[in-house]
């Protein structure tokens, strides 16, 4: 049964209900003995950098979470989890997690499409995900599938952690991480065919880890 973290940032439920539709087991706890036992974690989350962290850091899951997947526990980050999971975020100039090395940044002012047009800060909508290396995670998806992101802030992860790129007025890093830590800025619970697939794929290596 896998663990969706609950620290009280938003879209726990929305993942659930994702991983009921593919009757893949799952529980959402902030109970450290739930995460020890399962064989894997979900870190999803909307909201701000600076209470998520208050939340992590009141209830002790920070430190739980790094312990597990220093040791090997397979964890996946959503959105606001994607971008705690680095070492620092911009938004609320807040220290996070340091799951792994880099930092979440702003999207800066100025940017343009494609057209010349300027873009819509937050990035909101469906995007596709240039994928730069090879992983699990991408098993049975397109080139062409399309993911939903609702964000104003991207993850800048050390490059070499860097497996998806996406464009928003710039290329930014949208999917990051190792074998069995993995963030995904867009949400895959909410973008379908592909999104679930993923989510399936994760479950898969769950279970061989």
């Amino acid at each position: 049964m896998l663990a969706i973290i609950d620290y009280q940032a938003g879209n726990q439920t929305s993942v659930k209900r994702a991983l009921d539709h593919l009757g893949i087991p799952s529980k959402i706890t902030d109970n450290p003995a739930d995460l020890e036992s399962a064989p894997g974690l979900i870190f999803p989350g909307v909201g701000a950098a600076g209470q998520a962290m208050k939340v992590l850091t009141q209830s002790g899951l920070g430190p739980v979470m790094a312990r597990l997947t220093s040791q090997g526990k397979p964890l996946l980050g959503i959105c606001l989890g994607c971008q705690i999971m680095l070492e620092y975020s911009e938004e609320n100039d807040t220290a996070t997690l340091g799951l792994l090395p880099g930092k979440t940044l702003k999207f800066p002012e100025g940017l343009n499409d494609y057209d010349g047009r300027p873009i819509r800060i937050p990035h909101m909508g469906w995007n596709t995900v240039k994928f730069k290396k090879r992983s699990p995670l991408w098993e049975n998806l397109k080139p062409t599938d399309q993911f939903y992101f609702v964000h104003g802030y991207y993850p800048d992860p050390d490059p070499s952690l860097a497996l998806g790129l996406t464009w928003h007025g710039r290329d930014f890093c949208s999917v990051y991480g190792r074998e069995g830590l993995w963030a995904l800025q867009f949400h895959p619970e909410k973008s379908g065919r592909p999104g679930l697939q993923i989510l399936k794929n994760f479950y898969a290596h769950c279970l061989k880890a």
